[in-house]
């Protein structure tokens, strides 16, 4: 609509169009006669000239037909301009009229400033109409509100007064929107109070429908008092108060639209889980039936006893009875529909699986591990049931719910680590309480002397260590016989025991490794054994193990700890058999003035300990270290022996030879030739402690060679030091002949 302004402005445009177009006019008149008084005139140059009666009706005649011509020309484009002429008067009325409009406001809002010369007035003026305007906007939107309350007392009264369930139940959605803010949790405190009421109102006509389709639905599905029956109806057998109920799909249908939906299913899966599945998944011997009433109005569910029916291992039967009645709910009572399904199954399944865990999944997990095979086939079934629920919408898509398959495949890693900590406390317990101090006094001398893998001889072993490698071979044979993950744990076990043992007995025995000890020994044979058994379990187990463990379970980097631990029991050992020895050898104050009473028997009283200390060790280790340890050890230390005497009879052999430089204090190589041509006996003592060192092929070419002759040995002396120091083998043989053969 145009402003009082804006007409004025559109009428003062058409005026002077107008105005313009009237002059224009006249002035085309004018050229317009001007040429017919030339046309007629006999002498049109001269303007003062008169003109005749006969020109000025010739005058009259062509001005008449020129008015008849522009007459008929307007009224023609008159005729085919009608519509916008009409628009045009339209528009000029209405601008008059705004005009008219506009002209009177302003008179009226200027009369008072006409009358008062104080502008002030005007402020005050301009406050009154903004004040005017508020109450205005208020008492629109108060009518507004009136409005709404009003429509919806009379929506709240058509809703209540609804003949079917589904349209109160439509009806009850739909105010929802309108009185419920769901950014508020339902309710202001900035409402009128009128609104509250109305808001009340709509919450008790909610409850009354969810209560009355809740009984709706109780009545259609009716559960036997004692228990393993229930019956659906198509429509309820009776309704409280007179009033006729609604088939059971319209029921829930309606509950859905108002969100109640898990309020009408609720007392439907508790009854269902009371009297139908905990009796058909805690019984084994019981079957479920499915009847038809008449024309399929009438639906009954049984789980009756069954004396025949025996539960297989797999559990498949009782997944069957399982389905049979989920099967069954999904049908008469769900109608279904996904959705209904899954609020039934939301009710019941955290349920439904903890009672399959508790009566049967718990009940088939296996005590041993050569058992775990046929667990798979409850995996099996297990997992079958499941995605047949999924198939039926009863459980989702998306694996999240899938509670029992997720127990079994936990039950097998389970097992395999409880199965690990057992092991790992048997072991503890064996090193634990194992005695060391009296191992040959037990009685089991025979077991214990074991044949070690990759030599040709025996040794002694505690009971401990071959208790430890019984168990590492009962776990690594029981990952043989299992699945990936769980022979994982198993080999876990067997590397932790051999770990436990390393980590145990050196700490356990250390008192005893600080001084000569038969455990000592034991424990450096217990390791030795170890090192060669972890060597060769590889060769026993990976080819059995599962394919993916095959070339990550490994053992034999424990192999090289194991035989370092066993050296290094052997060299404390030794070397406190050589600090005994020397201090031994010490008492004899050097071996000198052996020629007085008193030093000579000092020093036969040093060699006598050193005799009695060599047979001490021979005693304690001849019967336990391996031979080619102990061999290996003899010769170490008389070795070290000779050597240790050799250095504390050097002040007795400088004494014996001419030496110029008396400072000197030390026995070189000259001193040695001398003492030898002295001393015939000292060379072939010197050659002994080198042989001790020597293998068995350089004393056979020593021996060819005649140095061994020169030194004073005889053919018999070098065959029974290499009887006494190396084992019987083809090469000793072979060594021995060509030493008989070879001529001194």
């Amino acid at each position: 609509m145009s402003t009082p302004g804006t007409s004025l402005a559109a009428g003062s445009q058409a005026a002077a169009a107008g105005a313009s177009s009237a002059a224009g006019s006249q002035v085309q008149a004018a050229d317009d006669v001007r040429e017919l008084l030339l046309s007629t005139t006999a002498d049109a140059s001269d303007p003062s000239t008169p003109l005749s009666a006969p020109d000025l009706r010739l005058l009259i005649d062509r001005l008449r037909l020129r008015s008849d011509r522009l007459h008929a020309s307007a009224l023609s484009f008159a005729a085919s301009n009608r519509g916008a002429l009409a628009n045009a008067l339209l528009r000029a009325a209405s601008a008059a009229d705004s005009s008219a409009s506009f002209k009177s406001s302003l008179d009226s809002a200027l009369g008072p400033l006409a009358s008062s010369p104080d502008l002030s007035d005007l402020r005050a003026l301009a406050d009154r109409l903004l004040a005017a305007r508020r109450e205005l906007a208020e008492r629109q939107e108060h009518l507004a509100a009136a409005s709404t309350i009003a429509s919806l007392a009379a929506r709240l009264r058509e809703t209540r007064a609804a003949a079917s369930p589904l349209d109160r139940a439509a009806a009850v959605a739909e105010l929802k929107t309108l009185l419920i803010d769901p950014d508020r949790s339902g309710s202001g405190q900035d409402d009128p109070v009128v609104f509250g009421l109305l808001r009340s109102d709509w919450e008790q006509l909610v409850d009354e429908l969810q209560v009355g389709l809740g009984k709706n639905v109780e009545e259609c599905v009716e559960f036997a008092p004692e228990g393993g029956k229930v019956v659906v109806r198509a429509t309820p057998r009776g309704h409280s108060g007179g009033s006729h109920g609604v088939e059971l799909p319209v029921a829930l249908q309606a509950l859905e639209t108002i969100d109640a939906l898990g309020y009408g299913m609720a007392k439907i899966a508790d009854k269902m889980m009371k009297h139908i599945l905990v009796p058909a998944i805690s019984n084994i011997q019981v079957s479920v039936i499915e009847e038809g009433g008449p024309e399929h109005s009438v639906s009954v569910l049984s789980v009756v006893p069954s004396e025949e029916i025996k539960d297989n291992k797999d559990g498949s039967n009782l997944y069957s009875r399982i389905i049979d009645v989920i099967k069954f709910v999904c049908k008469f009572i769900c109608m279904e529909n996904s959705k209904w399904v899954q609020y039934f199954a939301k009710l019941t399944w955290p349920r439904i699986s903890d009672l399959v865990i508790t009566h049967f999944l718990s009940k088939a997990v296996p005590n041993e591990a050569s058992k775990l095979i046929e667990f798979q086939d409850v995996v099996r079934s297990t997992a079958e049931f499941e995605n047949k629920l999924r198939s039926m919408m009863f459980l989702l898509p998306d694996r999240k719910d899938g509670k029992l398959t997720q127990f079994v495949d936990d039950v097998e890693v389970h097992f395999a680590v409880r199965k690990r900590s057992e092991i790992l406390v048997k072991a503890r317990n064996i090193l634990v309480q194992y005695d060391y101090d009296s191992p040959l006094e037990s009685g089991d001398q025979g077991d214990s002397v074991v044949d070690l893998l990759f030599q040709p001889e025996k040794c002694f072993t505690s009971k401990s260590a071959l208790l430890v490698m019984k168990l590492v071979h009962g776990a690594l044979k029981d990952a043989s016989l299992s699945s990936a993950r769980v022979a994982k744990e198993f080999c876990f076990a067997a590397r932790d025991v051999l770990l436990l043992y390393k980590a145990i007995v050196p700490v356990q025995l250390e008192k005893q490794f600080d001084s000569l000890s038969q455990v000592a020994a034991i424990v450096h044979n217990d390791f030795y054994h170890l090192s060669q058994e972890i060597l060769g379990l590889a060769f026993q187990y990976r080819a059995d193990f599962p394919s993916d463990l095959q070339k990550q379970v490994v053992f034999v980097d424990l192999a090289p700890i194991f035989s370092q631990m066993a050296d290094a029991v052997l060299r404390r050992q030794i070397q406190l058999a050589v600090d005994t020895i020397s201090e031994a050898i010490d008492g004899a104050e050097g071996f000198q003035n052996t020629h007085q009473p008193q030093h000579y028997e000092s020093a036969k009283f040093s060699i006598e300990q050193v005799v009695f200390i060599l047979e001490k060790i021979r005693i304690m280790w001849e019967s336990i270290l391996p031979r080619s340890t102990y061999r290996k050890k003899e010769t170490l230390q008389l070795q070290g022996l000779i050597h240790l005497a050799l250095e504390n009879l050097s002040s007795l052999f400088l004494s014996l030879v001419e030496n110029d430089d008396d400072s000197t204090n030390f026995l070189d190589h000259d001193t040695w030739i001398q003492l030898d041509g002295i001393l015939p006996s000292l060379k072939k003592f010197r050659k002994l402690a080198e042989l001790l060192d020597m293998s068995l092929k350089s004393i056979t070419a020593c021996w060819e060679s005649g140095d061994l002759a020169r030194c004073g040995f005889t053919s018999s002396e070098v065959q029974n030091f290499i009887k006494a120091i190396f084992a019987d083998s083809p090469l000793r043989k072979e060594c021995l002949g060509w030493i008989v053969r070879t001529p001194a």
